[in-house]
């Protein structure tokens, strides 16, 4: 009768059988488990244990060799070298970009020696001071010259064909009185004429007016040779009474009135190629030296 139903019935069957297989799995389990108890089981995977918090007051070495670490330099470091580079003046600091941010690239400069050399260039530019050369700058002709920390003399000394100095007097043929008028005259038509000339330029426009009053082919006097007919444009154009001398210029008459000389003393012309529209000194006299923009002829 069973049999006949089980036939009749196979999934009950199917059913049964699969409760029986799951039965005897878990007995199994059960003795393998009384077996192996008392035993420690294998580790195939790592433990994962967690640090105890360091206690206060001392440093977590762990975690300060990890947070500063970076490009195989400390973080503290190169944030230092990067602040003092950039805050550096002299300092070339580059940004670049690497694809995954932007990043600084500092230049190998030496702040000490920058220093050092900056403090020789002072050193540099007292020692001339010091010895009286000439210190350059731009815009500003300075030259430095025994006749600037001298009063204008009163008395100038001549020989027929030269200027002397006030040391050569004893050698003079003969002797011009100066008066304070034509000291001033002479130093206002130097501003007219070579305002924005170099210094040497201004000394070698009082060169010519002090040759024109030693030569005989020209008037006897500063006030005459200046205002001699057809000879300084600032005359005729009114600019003469206009300008009022500045230091550079008054340091240049007192140069030449000592006996400086930026050109010899037979040069009684000058003119500008530039401005002059009278070029007749030009192609007549014997051009000797050009300053600025001044040429000068004998």
């Amino acid at each position: 009768m069973v049999m006949k139903v089980l036939r009749q019935n196979r999934w009950v069957a199917l059913l049964i059988g699969a409760l029986f297989v799951s039965l005897s799995l878990i007995s199994l389990l059960g003795m393998q488990s009384k077996t192996t108890e008392g035993k420690e089981p294998k580790q195939d995977m790592p433990k994962f244990v967690t640090a105890a918090p360091a206690p206060e007051g001392v440093p977590d070495l762990y975690v300060k060799a990890a947070s500063t670490q970076q490009d195989r330099e400390p973080v503290n470091i190169l944030t230092s070298i990067v602040f003092q580079e950039w805050n550096n003046p002299g300092s070339k600091v580059h940004a670049f970009s690497n694809g995954k941010g932007i990043g600084l690239a500092s230049g190998n400069i030496d702040s000490k020696a920058s220093l050092k050399t900056a403090d020789e260039k002072k050193k540099a530019t007292k020692s001339q001071a010091a010895d009286g050369k000439p210190a350059k700058q731009k815009g500003t002709h300075v030259v430095k010259s025994k006749a600037e920390s001298l009063s204008p003399p009163t008395t100038l000394f001549f020989t027929r064909t030269n200027t002397l100095t006030q040391d050569q007097k004893d050698k003079a043929t003969w002797t011009y009185d100066l008066s304070a008028e034509e000291l001033l005259l002479l130093q206002k038509i130097v501003m007219a004429e070579a305002e924005g000339e170099p210094y040497e330029g201004k000394v070698a426009v009082a060169n010519v007016v002090l040759n024109r009053l030693r030569s005989a082919n020209f008037p006897d006097t500063i006030t005459d040779v200046i205002y001699q007919k057809h000879q300084f444009s600032p005359v005729a154009n009114g600019r003469l009474k206009r300008v009022k001398p500045n230091e550079e210029t008054i340091k240049s008459v007192n140069a030449a009135l000592h006996g400086q000389k930026e050109v010899k003393d037979d040069t009684y012309f000058f003119l500008s190629l530039k401005l002059a529209q009278d070029l007749t000194v030009h192609h007549s006299r014997t051009f000797v030296k050009k300053i600025g923009n001044h040429s000068f002829y004998k």
